[in-house]
């Protein structure tokens, strides 16, 4: 448990035998609030364990009194179903992910075409297109995993005394929770201490691209320039004052952004050639973050001004400019 002023938070830290580490949300009590932050995976580990911290700290699973979710992916959103289905509480999201979390079906059938169109124009050609089609890809929302609930929208006016920081980067939904009395910031995917976190390439919700590293840079340039001293992450240990890891994760898009411009000068032009190269068997098994990456990555670059596109028979080829 961690205690400060008047919040006491309970995380609930789920284990997993990926690079994650772990899958991490939490309890804040307030008040007479009992909060959620975050509802983990739909499976019998998460909840067995939500249900044995409410238990260690002498709460029943109705005490909980609301729902926040910091973003709209599986790992954040598992237990809101089972949860809300025993007693009805407000469940809070930013107002993007109602789209996703209720399957809103204009929004699911413009994901398709976007993704279609994007991986046509990045060269990955027709196995680009079996990937819009394939269910094991996060392009293709499942409609088993919606959110049955009605989801109230998180303004920028705060709520329980938290501060909402929009942080996207890893989604274009994510928001962090701050609690300026504390300094504890309650960040989802946004940093973790282990491994950077991905930006991942989404469509905007009027359908145009994310610059998905360039936010996510911005978003950790905005979470250094508050007054934190510890990041609750969605995934893997806690941190504590995070100044100097921030730095890192920046200095590290710098770093790999510029090993991007010596593969173009080597002579990969598309995102699909660049991917190819760089990650071999991976860019057929984890399709869909390896292209977010090659991506992010190009789109960085190019608003930077130090690469160009030009388009050829329906493919973008990206170009450096003379000094980068």
């Amino acid at each position: 448990m961690l205690k400060k002023n008047h919040m006491e938070v309970y995380p609930i830290i789920v284990p997993t035998t990926n690079k994650l580490k772990s899958i991490n949300f939490f309890l804040v009590k307030q008040g007479d609030s009992l909060t959620l932050i975050d509802a983990g995976l739909n499976n019998d580990n998460c909840w067995n364990a939500l249900q044995m911290t409410l238990k260690k700290y002498d709460y029943i699973l109705s005490d909980i009194t609301g729902i926040l979710l910091t973003h709209n992916h599986i790992d954040h959103i598992g237990l809101v179903n089972r949860i809300v289905s025993t007693h009805s509480i407000p469940v809070y999201a930013h107002p993007y992910a109602k789209l996703v979390l209720k399957r809103d079906p204009h929004y699911m059938n413009m994901r398709v075409d976007f993704f279609k169109k994007l991986y046509q124009e990045m060269g990955c050609g027709e196995f680009g297109d079996k990937q819009v089609s394939d269910h094991r890809n996060p392009i293709i929302l499942s409609e088993n995993k919606n959110i049955h609930c009605e989801i109230e929208e998180i303004t920028n006016n705060g709520i329980l005394g938290f501060d909402i920081v929009e942080i996207p980067g890893h989604a274009p939904d994510q928001v962090a929770f701050y609690h300026k009395e504390c300094k504890w910031i309650f960040a989802g995917d946004l940093l973790f201490q282990h491994v950077p976190s991905s930006a991942m390439v989404e469509p905007n919700f009027d359908g145009t691209r994310t610059q998905s590293l360039v936010q996510q840079k911005m978003s950790l340039e905005k979470c250094l320039s508050l007054d934190v001293e510890l990041v609750l992450s969605g995934h893997g240990n806690l941190i504590e004052n995070p100044a100097d890891l921030i730095n890192e994760r920046i200095k590290e898009i710098e770093e790999n952004a510029s090993k991007y411009i010596n593969f173009i000068k080597s002579g990969h032009s598309t995102a699909s050639g660049i991917a190819q190269f760089l990650y071999k068997e991976k860019y057929e098994k984890q399709f869909f973050n390896t292209m977010s990456k090659i991506i992010g990555y190009l789109d960085y670059l190019e608003i930077q001004g130090k690469i160009s596109k030009e388009m050829k028979k329906g493919i973008w080829h990206y170009y450096c400019h003379e000094g980068s």
